[in-house]
């Protein structure tokens, strides 16, 4: 191809003025711009332009009759409405607390500042941002505001939270005018339904990433995620398996809960891709049909405190590390007074776990060596060891007898 031809393919305007949409434009700014021009001004979808969540983020706010060039007001931020975000997401804020902190000092020597928010799109934690003259990012990121479609139209947090997908928004890409000199990348954070509960965003103001957001956003999401699977699964046998060892304890691990008869409860989204399974598999979906491993196996595999190495029924080989979570610690307030509940709301802040307690399991976070002293104590009175530990004698004879005390 001729530098001619290139020059006329690469020229950023029609005969009419407007821009050109050729397959050599100059800048994103100026594809955005088009973009912004063929579907608010001229109706027409501006497929391969902008991403297509982008697009149906606008669709959603022109279908709410918001208008591009709005008045953008932020909703005054209110110590009640802080308390009673924090306490929705305690939990979420609670498994979130290590990685948004290493988060930040990550980002402390870039223009760009961390954002954690619920499933509600209200931001529950954010980096401390300096105030400038005429600065957007300070007013957008403090715990209480929402930034939600409704609210503030496009953004990355409100397209991770709709759509549960990684989701970059640059600029001119946002729905508001008033939003314009935001970039941001966010991704979803799932429960152990694969409801999405909350988004963690990276946000700069007047600059484009100078790193790659996306991916360092989806880190960090999974690792949160991971965290939070696994406050869910205390009282649950937890597998984690992948094909190379090192990966395990890692945010690319595979994750399944198990309950004490051998059922798969949940897995998490890569534990779901390596088994060609759904997050909840559907039915009772017994262990030893998607890991080829029976309960007392998976059990016997707990005890070696070490990872092995197994051929899983869909003939991939698998490195698998079973053991039971530690009991959950108490959960800590993220403010200095006390949160009430919300009284419209009586599970604010609750992330429901798969199953509830029983006192079988109740019995086997109890560690080992207290039940022997406790059984020593009670000078190896059944009865009385089960009384005091809260839990029937039946089940204190099963547990004696598994463990061979009751032949001491």
């Amino acid at each position: 191809m001729s530098s001619k031809s290139i020059d006329r393919l690469a020229s950023i305007h029609a005969t009419d003025g407007r821009p050109s949409a050729g397959p050599f434009f100059v800048t994103p700014e100026q594809r955005i711009a088009l973009a912004r021009e063929r579907f608010f001004e001229e109706g027409i979808r501006p497929s391969g332009l902008v991403p297509e969540l982008v697009v149906q983020s606008w669709t959603r706010c022109i279908g709410a009759r918001r208008r591009p060039r709005e008045s953008l007001v932020l909703e005054p931020v209110t110590k009640a409405r802080i308390e009673t975000a924090l306490a929705r997401n305690r939990v979420l804020l609670e498994a979130a607390r290590e990685d948004v902190s290493q988060l930040d000092t990550a980002l402390a020597g870039t223009n760009c500042k961390a954002m954690l928010l619920g499933h509600d799109g209200v931001i529950v934690h954010a980096t401390p941002v300096e105030q400038r003259p005429g600065a957007l990012l300070p007013h957008v990121a403090r715990v209480g505001v929402d930034l939600g479609e409704t609210s503030v139209g496009t953004g990355a947090p409100s397209v991770a939270a709709y759509t549960g997908r990684v989701s970059v928004v640059r600029g001119g890409e946002h729905f508001f005018d008033g939003m314009s000199t935001m970039y941001c990348a966010a991704a979803p954070i799932r429960d152990w339904r694969g409801k999405v509960v909350g988004v963690l965003d990276i946000s700069s103001e007047n600059e484009m990433f100078r790193f790659d957001a996306a991916s360092m956003v989806k880190l960090y999401a999974a690792t949160i995620e991971s965290r939070l699977l696994m406050a869910q699964s205390r009282q649950q046998l937890l597998l984690r398996f992948q094909v190379n060892p090192t990966l395990l304890h890692t945010p690319f691990e595979g994750l399944a809960c198990l309950s004490e008869e051998g059922r798969v409860l949940w897995l998490n989204q890569i534990g779901a891709n390596l088994l060609g399974s759904e997050r909840i598999p559907g039915g009772a979906l017994d262990a030893e049909l998607m890991f080829g491993l029976a309960i007392d196996d998976l059990r016997s595999l707990r005890d070696q405190d070490r990872a092995l190495p197994r051929c899983l029924p869909n003939g991939l080989s698998v490195w698998i590390d079973i053991r039971r979570e530690p009991a959950a610690p108490t959960l800590t307030r993220v403010s200095a007074t006390p949160i009430p509940e919300p009284a419209s709301s009586p599970d604010a802040g609750r992330i429901e776990s798969p199953v509830q307690s029983t006192p079988d399991q109740k019995l086997q976070d109890v560690n080992r060596a207290l039940i022997e002293s406790t059984f020593i104590e009670c000078k190896r009175n059944v009865a009385k060891t089960a009384r005091k530990l809260g839990v029937s004698r039946g089940l204190m004879y099963r547990r004696l007898r598994d463990w061979g005390l009751d032949r001491r």
